[in-house]
């Protein structure tokens, strides 16, 4: 699939875009905010019509950015670190901390948390773009999320993955939404790098990281819903584009090192954003801080990946249940997913080869060793 970005602001909507590709996606901008995207399939060799790309862009979201762009500029950021966790991937580490070093709004410091790589080519790629190297021997993205939370220093500490690469105004855009002292956490837009294999068009349609082009709070209203029903915090964001005011590791804790890789599976971002909210703490949703991440590109590796986020899934809905009480958790944990994965495995068995459905036994596999994961596992003391 060609990715193609277009500046609205400055295209002619009586002009055409040349495709070579007969998949597409169109990023919209104005002024480097996005507004939106437009995806479909044309002939190789055909054209696109600017202009039906621009009826189809999110008018409020437009009126969003013209309205924040013109704004009076916010009050200086406090200072900021970036942390990185990565192992043994020292090429896309590489890429990712070159991005970091065109910032609008330099880090402060950049942190790279070593998680047991192998050789050295880490501890180079890491000093070679000044960043600071520290080694974590325990392996799991949470443990090292919290060894990158105890080594970073600025008062606004940012996470990103080795696999991304941060458009230019990322962190200056992450740093001016914390505009109010009620914004703890802040998550970005993720949007794909590439869409070359089949597998990363899939997990783009059905897994992908983009949460839209508004930016939206999430606060009390939001997670009334957890007594009920489970408030949905995975839709605020990605652990691949976040950041904290470093206080709220001393109100609410570190990440839950259970659902670490390799242990329940992930999860530990939506985990924490659970808490968050729990201490009456709002999380913002800035479509405006923008990266870009690689994702897997083989169906192997994705399937793995789907297994291993349902399965942090469930153990996530658990230790949420356990700490707040709220059996909104419980009930979907127990009952609302079950029920869901029933009605889904029937809808297969009738009507077999649904897109949708290609994972779905690693879904179901991943979800129910979840729920296990989290019963053989000692609680915390």
């Amino acid at each position: 699939m060609r990715l193609i970005d277009l500046d609205v602001e400055h295209a002619d909507p009586d002009g055409t875009i040349a495709i070579d590709r007969p998949r597409w996606r169109v990023a919209l901008w104005w002024r480097e905010w996005p507004v939106g995207h437009v995806e479909g399939a044309t002939p190789a060799g055909g054209r696109l019509a600017i202009g039906d790309l621009l009826a189809r862009l999110d008018a409020e979201a437009l009126a969003d950015a013209r309205q924040r762009e013109t704004a009076p500029p916010p009050a200086p950021a406090p200072t900021l670190s970036v942390v990185v966790c990565t192992r043994d991937r020292p090429v896309e580490l590489a890429r990712c901390l070159a991005s970091l070093g065109c910032q609008t709004r330099p880090a402060d410091e950049i942190v790279v948390v070593d998680n047991g790589s192998s050789d050295t080519r880490t501890r180079l790629a890491a000093e070679t773009h000044g960043a600071r190297w520290v080694r974590e021997e325990r392996i799991g993205l949470d443990i090292a999320r919290n060894r990158g939370a105890r080594t970073a220093t600025g008062a606004i500490v940012a996470y990103t993955d080795d696999d991304v690469v941060a458009d230019r105004r990322w962190l200056e855009r992450l740093a001016a939404a914390f505009d109010a002292p009620e914004i703890a956490v802040v998550t970005g837009l993720v949007l794909p790098a590439e869409l070359d294999t089949e597998a990363q068009a899939h997990f783009e349609t059905y897994w992908g990281f983009g949460r839209g082009y508004r930016r939206i709070d999430f606060g009390r209203a939001f997670f009334a819903q957890d007594r009920r029903s489970g408030a949905p915090v995975w839709q605020i964001g990605t652990g691949a584009n976040m950041a904290f005011r470093r206080e709220v590791f001393d109100k609410v804790g570190l990440f839950d090192e259970r659902l670490c890789h390799g242990a329940a599976g992930c999860s530990g971002d939506t985990e924490f954003w659970h808490r968050v909210l729990g201490a009456d703490a709002t999380c913002r949703y800035e479509p405006g801080a923008v990266v870009r991440h690689f994702h897997r590109r083989d169906t192997d590796a994705l399937a793995r990946q789907i297994h291993a986020y349902m399965r942090g899934h469930a153990a996530a809905l658990l230790i949420q249940y356990e700490r707040s009480g709220n059996a909104g958790n419980l009930w979907r944990a127990l009952a609302h997913m079950p029920l869901l994965y029933a009605r889904r495995i029937a809808g297969h068995l009738l009507h077999r080869g649904a897109r949708h459905d290609r994972f779905l036994w690693q879904e179901v596999g991943g979800y129910f060793s979840g729920l296990l994961y989290y019963l053989r596992t000692p609680r915390p003391r």
